[in-house]
This record gives structure tokens, sequence and C-alpha cells, in this order.
């Protein structure tokens, strides 16, 4: 990989802003950078997966990560990129939470690499013995609240642009400037890193080292991810995609990849994977070939599965989406149940009671009466006719019916009307 960090970020199209001096202080030497990360939940989101794989980057180009989990900062609420205040968290809370981004963080970052090995902190653990009247005098009067109140962030929330700002908030960037101070002390941390929302509080990192200690520090930001059309990234209809499989399974998270568009997918492969400038540009023109085989996604979709869930995963994914467009009945009787219900989660569901159908219910009463997918037998009955009914992947007749027989994982009937519109009845 190129060891100019900068430029790697460059042509990826990432870069957003960094301080004067960055990229030279990069070039001459190993240096070491931090990034923190929100622990409102015990997962992260592929939100977090840009800043997750810059620290991969840094790590990359021949530099020292450190991702700050905020335990402390946790308790306080970031008001950047928001217009309201969010809810606290216990400590219990927290430290479940941390626990779980721990282990998600050390799939991406070696821990075994010398003196670029990566680090894992948690700001309580300086916090915690840490009084306020202690840190007010020796943090608060470094920073004055004229150049607090001049950052975006703070200006956005007084200015009327929400329910204003608590005390407890406007604290925030200076508890992170502390964090930065703390880190550049103790570890030699010369670097803090985020996404663009976060330039006023790395900088005010940046001027408290500068103010308290006369040291000098660096900054740089990232571009926020957002879709081509100019939606927020990374959410659904059911809400974020997480990185924990028990929240988001390997194949919704799978399908997210591949369904995401032309544009997008130009973009996120730079973004979220280490195939490098030669290898994208080879894809990109294979793409711009047979856009229809979507070899974008498919790369795409490939690479961030594998390095999130895993090979096995991935494979298990592959094979669900292969067979909900392509299988049988046999093929899909032969998905366990729980993967079976990952593939059609979020599709109407319906209750049939199993006496209904023992003796066998046809199939119109069984569309429009048991299940309501059709308004009227006479709507059922027309799309039968006209080829427009699948049961379990196969074409249905007007004048079938539906009995124990048509059962896959003996409780479970599919019924596809049209092209794209699924619907699962479960025989209880």
């Amino acid at each position: 990989m190129n060891r100019n960090f900068i430029e790697e970020l460059r042509w990826r199209g990432l870069l957003h802003d960094t301080m004067p001096g960055t990229e030279e202080q990069l070039q001459k030497e190993m240096t070491a950078g931090y990034i923190g990360f929100d622990p409102t939940s015990d997962s992260l989101h592929i939100g977090s997966l840009s800043q997750i794989m810059t620290l991969v980057r840094f790590q990359l180009c021949g530099h020292k990560p450190i991702a700050l989990v905020g335990g402390a900062t946790g308790m306080v609420g970031d008001p950047s990129g928001k217009s309201a205040e969010r809810n606290l968290l216990d400590e219990r809370a927290l430290n479940h939470n941390l626990d779980g981004i721990k282990k998600q963080l050390e799939k991406f970052l070696d821990f075994n690499a010398g003196p670029q090995s990566a680090e894992i902190v948690n700001n309580f653990d300086w916090f915690k013995t840490y009084s306020f009247l202690d840190f007010i005098r020796d943090a608060g009067k470094h920073i004055t609240v004229n150049y607090m109140m001049a950052k975006d962030s703070v200006k956005k929330r007084i200015g009327g642009e929400g329910e204003g700002m608590s005390f407890t908030e406007f604290s925030y960037q200076l508890i992170q400037g502390f964090d930065f101070y703390h880190l550049w002390k103790e570890k030699k941390c010369l670097l803090q890193m985020g996404g663009s929302d976060q330039w006023g509080n790395i900088t005010t990192g940046t001027e408290f080292i500068r103010r308290k200690a006369g040291g000098h520090a660096f900054a740089l930001t990232t571009q926020l991810i957002t879709k081509s059309d100019g939606s927020k990234f990374g959410k659904t209809e059911t809400g974020n995609i997480w990185l924990d499989p028990k929240k988001t399974s390997p194949y919704k998270f799978y399908q997210f990849w591949l369904n995401v568009s032309d544009a997008d997918a130009k973009n996120y492969i730079r973004y979220f994977t280490l195939l490098n400038k030669e290898e994208i540009e080879t894809l990109e023109k294979q793409h711009e070939a047979a856009p229809h085989e979507r070899i974008l996604q498919k790369t795409l979709a490939k690479d961030v599965t594998i390095r999130v869930h895993g090979e096995n995963d991935y494979k298990a994914a592959v094979n669900a989406t292969e067979i909900l467009f392509k299988g049988s009945l046999e093929d899909l009787g032969r998905l366990d149940e729980k993967l079976f219900l990952e593939i059609f989660d979020g599709v109407p569901h319906f209750d049939v009671s199993k006496s209904s159908i023992e003796s066998g219910l046809s199939l119109i009463d069984f569309l429009a009466v048991s299940t309501n997918i059709f308004a009227s037998k006479g709507e059922a009955r027309k799309m039968l006719q006209a080829g427009g009914v699948s049961i379990n992947k196969e074409k249905a007749d007007a004048e079938g019916n539906i009995n124990t027989g048509n059962l896959i994982n003996k409780k479970y009937i599919l019924v596809q009307k049209g092209k794209k519109n699924y619907f699962l009845a479960k025989i209880v």
C-alpha cells in the first residue's frame, strides 16, 4: 500500500481537511493517531465503518492507531450534528457497550505489530478519579467560552436550530480536548482523526495542547458518507445496519451492499475496501462493460462481509441469495430455519391454522381469505390466471389447493406475487 496516508485518503475521495503540517509529520516518522467511538450501543454500525477503515489504513501506512472508546464522554453526549440532547447512559450500560465495541475493533486492527500495534483506550479510565474542581482548574481555564461558542456545533444549537444546549453537552468539546491532551502526554499521540463534523472538537484539542503545554498536535477529518441521492448512509427502513450479527444478520448485511446503486458502489468500493487504485479501476471498466452483472456491488459485498463476518457467513449469504432468486422448493427446504427466516425477515407474515389446510384448501381461499394477500377472490383468480403467483418458487394454478404437502420446514408456505412481492404464511 502507498505509504503516504494523506494521499491514500485523497485518491479514495475520503479526505476532507487537515491542519497545516499534518502530511509532513506523517511523512517524517511513524506517528500515533486516534479516533473516538461512541459507546451508545454494544455494537458499532456501518456508519462507524468509515472511521474503522481509516484506522486500518493508518496502520497499513506505517503508523500506530489508537481507538478511543468514550466511556466518559458517553456519559455526556456529543452535540456535533445533532439538534437535541441525547439520552445518557449509566456506568453499567456503558461497560456492557464498551465490551461489545472492543471485540468488534479487534477484528480489524493488528494488536501485535511491534511499535505500530493498535491500542484501545477508554477515557473513563483517566476521568473516573478526576474531580470536577480539578478539571475546571486544570482544563477549564485554558479554553475561553468565546472560543467554545464560536464552534458550529454550538452555534447551531444555541442559535435556534434545536432545543438549546445544556451545560453538560456544552462541556463536551473541552472533555474531548482533554482526551487529546492526555493521549498526547501519555502516549505521544500527535494526531486526532474523525468525520468532518468533528473538526471543531478536534481543533479544540490541538488548541488545548498548545495553550496548556506549549505542544504541537495535528488534526485530520474525512468526508461524511452519504448516498448519491443525498439520503443518510447506513440507514434502511428497519434502522441501522449493525456489525453485530445478532442485530443485523450476515445475510441482511450482505444484501445491503449488494443492492447499493452503481453510483454509490463506485464510491463505497473506495471507502470500505483495501483494494488498490488499479484494481478498482479495472473493476469499474468491467462493470461498465456489463453493468447487469453488478461486478462492483458483488466485489464490495464480498469484501466487506468477509471482513466483518468471515468467509463462512459470506458463503451462506451468497447461497441464500442464489436460492431466493433462482432456487427451487427443494433448495428452500435445505435452508435451516434461522437462515430461511432471515431471508424473509421484513416481508408480510400471516398465521394460518393447520386444521384449515389438512384436508386441502383452495388456493384462491388461501390467498384472499386466510392470508389477505389479495383483497378479493376475484383479484386472486385474475392474478393466478395471468401466471403472476408462485407458491414455494413454483408457478401456481387458479384451480390448485394448499395442503400440508406444501410446507417448507414443516411449517411455512412462501407466496410470491408478481416479481418482487413476497409473503410468508406460518402454519400454526
